[in-house]
């Protein structure tokens, strides 16, 4: 499956099994790459459907995603045209560990921190609104990082003005350390 994919349109054309497929590939894939330039590999292995998903509702680089943490971008690297450069990942003149708008139309927030997707979903929210724009936020943000008084600051702003958002919370119970707050 994955030597087929080359865009999110390839993706799209794909029927359900193909899609469990192509997660296994993808997943495969990383953990090659991975293991030979290193990276967050955990992160990027536990969120392979979620991405899938994602791509396949959703229409980007129109649609904004956004995700919480860069460390978590490797398959959303590979189903965005970025697949033959990930043995690349984080070398000199390689792709980059996180989202990179340099990189790729689909990339369009530099994450690094945690608790940050809310706040720039609801900035992008709010310029779309302001400019009469019609397309989708998405904001994929995990549950060690509504640990961050920025997502609750985000949260409060989002409710407060009733932002058209869409708010993925990846509540796999991880984190790289144990979640307080």
């Amino acid at each position: 499956m994955l030597e087929h994919i080359n865009d999110l349109k390839d993706l799209k054309k794909l029927n359900k099994f193909e899609l469990v497929l192509l997660a296994d590939e993808i997943r495969e894939y990383i953990l090659e790459c991975v293991s030979k330039t290193g990276g967050h590999l955990a992160s990027n292995l536990g969120i392979v459907e979620l991405t899938i998903a994602l791509h396949y509702v959703f229409n980007s680089p129109v649609d904004k995603l956004i995700w919480d943490v860069g460390h978590q971008s490797y398959a959303h690297k590979i189903l965005c045209g970025r697949k033959d450069k990930l043995e690349t990942l984080r070398q000199y003149r390689g792709l980059s560990g996180f989202p990179k708008k340099s990189e790729s139309c689909h990339d369009i927030f530099e994450t690094g921190h945690t608790s940050t997707s809310l706040s720039a979903a609801f900035g992008m929210a709010e310029a779309r609104n302001l400019l009469g724009e019609d397309y989708e936020v998405i904001a994929v943000i995990g549950d060690g990082a509504l640990t961050g008084g920025q997502a609750y600051e985000a949260l409060n702003n989002i409710g407060d003005k009733n932002i058209d958002i869409t708010i993925v919370l990846n509540d796999n119970q991880m984190s790289i350390s144990k979640n307080t707050g």
